[in-house]
């Protein structure tokens, strides 16, 4: 399993906090975080409901800003930049995956994929053959022409992970990529990201209720009421 032993810093945080205000109550999302994630890293953030793990994910994919503390991602310092800076951060750097999937129902799975190679400006043609290529890769070469109706859950998830790896992003931040599966597809989800992981070289931060990505973390960390902590390792 690649650990990222050896490899460049790809995230280092430290003291990072963020708090959201309530009418005039400050709720803790996450109170003195530190993390440090080498480039290749499979990365497992396990905690309940609450707890502050979509807030992380939203800090490193440069989405939100943290409120205090130190954060740079690939290089990119999220606290002082600028938000046309955290833009082009996100579309460079970072590819999202969620757990209800967010596919467009009009488009069939290989126009969902190469949506972001339009938005970025390339052409239909080379667009189509790195989406189909893509869809390859996640195991779903035969159902390029399905719609998301036509899919199952699974198989909609493995559509968003291609979409999200598309762009070759440096990381992939996945918020609960297998809360909406039953435990057969949420197992072959499991072992399509840990097999990009392996294979490509992607780094993932996966946050989820599933304590079976413990068993394939390289590193696991509990986030709790905003306080984040590594587990021993197993």
């Amino acid at each position: 399993m690649t650990t990222g032993t050896g490899l460049s810093k790809l995230i280092e945080a430290e003291g990072l906090g963020k708090i959201y205000r309530r009418g005039n109550e400050e709720v803790i999302a996450l109170h003195d975080g530190h993390l440090s994630v080498s480039q290749g890293e499979f990365i497992v953030i396990v905690g309940p409901s609450g707890g502050g793990k979509s807030t992380l994910l939203h800090l490193l994919g440069g989405i939100d800003r943290p409120t205090r503390g130190e954060l740079k991602v690939n290089g990119v310092d999220l606290v002082s930049a600028s938000d046309a800076a955290l833009t082009r951060f996100r579309r460079d750097n970072i590819g999202f995956v969620f757990q209800f999937y967010n596919l467009l129902p009009s488009l069939n799975a290989l126009d969902n994929v190469v949506l972001p190679l339009l938005a970025r400006g390339l052409r239909w043609k080379p667009s189509r053959q790195l989406g189909s290529a893509m869809l390859e890769q996640v195991g779903l070469a035969h159902r390029q022409k399905h719609t998301p109706g036509q899919l199952s859950g699974g198989e909609q998830q493995r559509v968003a992970i291609a979409r999200a790896m598309v762009l070759e992003p440096c990381m992939i931040l996945a918020d609960e990529p297998t809360g909406d599966l039953d435990s057969v597809s949420a197992g072959s989800i499991i072992a399509l990201m840990l097999d990009l992981n392996q294979r490509l070289g992607v780094t993932f931060i996966v946050a989820t209720h599933n304590l079976d990505l413990l068993k394939v973390a390289g590193r696991a960390y509990q986030l709790v009421d905003g306080s984040l902590n590594i587990l021993p390792a197993r």
